[in-house]
């Protein structure tokens, strides 16, 4: 019998506790922005037709109770438009704009429906905001096009919520590149960060705001870890003996982030999972096990965690949405984690690098 067979069995015992879960990246905001949805109306919505993967609704049912909620720029200057243009550099008045756009969705619901969301700063507001049932939302910044070269936009963002970046996406800027999505292929591909790029670097350890390396190429992942002082976190990726994607990790860049104290939120993209590198919903939750069990044997079980990539790509069928979180603490379960690695990997984990 299939682990996913038994999972299901089991879907019922998991359903009378639900394990919280601090969940490592999300497209929520870019998806509330691409609908017109200024005051977040969906992510309050309780409708089963309601088209986002996470809703408080879906999240409570889940235990979702926090997570890095990422503020994602397409490549097109038209909100309605969902496609993205993977190579076509954005200008940066327009990113930043963008930006604020969905920064303003965020303190929206953030100061009209603080009992469901909350903008989170810190761990103690994590906790706080746990407690009191709402959200808990750490915001982030994927792919660095609003800021500029002089970094003057920092301090801004810094104070709107900002607490993490990355400063790729899979698209050239001025800070350095990404990976693209062919596949297979390495992440080892293109030159590292520019002097702007390193720059960036010094400028967020300053601030105390956490480095992102997922969607990053190498040779700019190792130029983080020279030039940054913080843990090197990867937000939503998983290990490339897996998954021969450039979008995944190496050994040898899984060893750094051990070395380093960082942390790897596994990501459930399909095609960060199969060995065909598809987008394929029917996929097996085994395949997330399976990187679970591999990035702990490596990094440590201290430094593996969450990082769905809910409304940002194509998952499994059975784990389209936070709903269906206890289903994969089931399957973890039954492959043998523990309860108390299991809590590590759902919200301590993330906690403890979040000061």
């Amino acid at each position: 019998m299939s682990l996913s067979d038994r999972h299901s069995r089991e879907e019922g015992a998991a359903a009378t506790e639900r394990q919280k879960v601090f969940d490592g990246h999300n497209d929520m905001f870019y998806q509330l922005w691409t609908r017109g949805e200024q005051k977040g109306q969906l992510f309050l919505s309780s409708e089963p037709s309601n088209p986002l993967s996470i809703t408080h609704h879906k999240a409570q049912n889940g235990g979702l109770a926090g997570g890095l909620f990422a503020i994602f720029v397409p490549a097109n200057n038209r909100p309605a438009n969902k496609k993205i243009e993977g190579t076509r550099n954005l200008s940066q008045p327009e990113a930043f704009q963008y930006t604020l756009d969905m920064l303003a969705i965020a303190d929206y619901l953030n100061d009209a429906h603080g009992h469901s969301f909350r903008i989170c700063r810190n761990k103690s507001d994590i906790i706080k905001a746990e407690k009191e049932g709402a959200i808990a939302a750490v915001l982030h910044i994927e792919g660095a096009e609003a800021i500029g070269a002089d970094l003057t936009e920092i301090e801004q963002l810094s104070s709107r919520g900002i607490r993490s970046i990355g400063p790729l996406w899979s698209r050239p800027n001025i800070f350095g590149q990404g990976v693209p999505f062919t596949y297979p292929g390495s992440p080892d591909q293109g030159s590292g960060l520019t002097a702007n790029g390193k720059a960036l670097v010094k400028e967020c350890d300053a601030a105390g705001i956490m480095l992102d390396v997922s969607h990053l190429n190498e040779a700019g992942f190792w130029d983080i870890a020279k030039i940054s002082n913080q843990p090197i976190i990867a937000s939503h990726s998983n290990a490339h003996s897996l998954c021969p994607s450039p979008r995944n990790l190496t050994d040898r860049q899984l060893d750094a982030i051990a070395e380093r104290g960082g942390l790897v939120g596994v990501c459930f993209a399909t095609a960060y999972l199969r060995e065909d590198g598809a987008r394929d919903r029917d996929t097996s939750l085994d395949l997330i096990l399976r990187q679970f069990d591999y990035l702990i044997s490596r990094i440590g079980e201290d430094n593996v965690a969450f990082g769905s990539d809910f409304d940002g790509a194509v998952l499994p069928a059975s784990l389209s949405d936070a709903a269906a979180l206890p289903t994969l603490i089931t399957a973890m379960q039954a492959y043998g984690f523990g309860a108390p690695l299991i809590a590590k990997l759902c919200w301590d984990n993330w906690l403890n690098k979040l000061a």
